[in-house]
C-alpha cells in the first residue's frame, strides 16, 4: 500500500529501509524522501516506520 502518493513511498519501501538499518523518521524521510513534500503521509509513515522496527525486533 503506498503511504507517500507524492513520492511513490510504499510499506514495503518503508520496511525495507528498516532492513537497511534505519529507526528514525528523521532518517527515513532523507533516505525515502517520504513527507517531504505536502507532508500528509508523515503519521502514516511513522505508524508504519514503528510497525516495521517492533517487527524486525522480533
Amino acid at each position: 500500500m503506498y503511504v507517500c502518493i507524492c513520492k511513490g513511498i510504499t510499506e514495503k519501501d518503508i520496511h525495507q529501509a528498516v532492513e537497511q538499518g534505519i529507526s528514525s523518521l528523521e532518517k527515513l524521510c532523507e533516505v525515502t524522501s517520504v513527507s517531504k513534500d505536502c507532508g500528509c503521509c508523515a503519521d502514516h509513515a511513522c505508524k508504519v516506520l514503528q510497525e516495521a522496527v517492533r517487527s524486525s525486533i522480533k
